[in-house]
């Protein structure tokens, strides 16, 4: 019996671990692409995937993140998409912009006080036609006291943080940290 427990915590543990490293790799592999003197800012994996593999677009049609099949892709500023279905992908990619989340997929409260944080594509909202991303159900509650400020405040900072965070290995502000924007500071 004890070793059966030991055996069920070890996997436990094993699994925790591997969803920890995961979630860590993801953060330190988020990347910043110069393109032809542009620069962007946005949220993906070591892989190139942004949103974790959701697609954009059913948040929109479906009102609610579905995975995407890894079959159905689509690029957008150095990002991969996945999509549920080739309606879906069409739909981005007659109009990306539209689709694609505000902030680069990153934390939509961190922009709006002049920081960068990963964001949980499971913690959304859609704003004025936008898809905003945040990180915590904690930063969705802070975002949600004041969106039209929020947003206009992310609006405004947002590029200044990719001037400021494009181009970096890693762009992650940490969570207690001064914003990387010096009159913010």
């Amino acid at each position: 019996m004890n070793a059966q427990r030991n055996t069920n915590t070890d996997r436990t543990m094993k699994r925790i671990l591997t969803l920890t490293l995961l979630s860590l790799a993801s953060a330190f592999a988020l990347r910043a692409d110069p393109q032809a003197g542009h620069k962007i800012l946005v949220n993906k994996s070591k892989d190139g995937l942004a949103i974790h593999g959701f697609d954009a677009v059913s948040y929109f049609t479906d009102g609610r993140p579905v995975k995407g099949d890894a079959r159905i892709t689509s690029q957008h500023d150095g990002a991969l998409y996945h999509f549920a279905s080739q309606e879906h992908r069409a739909l981005f990619e007659s109009d990306p912009a539209k689709y694609a989340p505000a902030y680069g997929g990153f934390c939509g409260y961190a922009a709006s006080i002049g920081k960068v944080r990963p964001a949980n594509p499971l913690v959304w909202s859609i704003v004025d036609g936008q898809l905003v991303l945040q990180h915590t159900k904690g930063a969705a509650e802070l975002w949600e006291k004041d969106v039209a400020g929020n947003k206009a405040k992310a609006d405004r900072l947002w590029p200044r943080l990719i001037e400021v965070k494009a181009g970096k290995k890693d762009p992650i502000d940490g969570l207690f940290g001064k914003s990387a924007l010096s009159d913010l500071n």
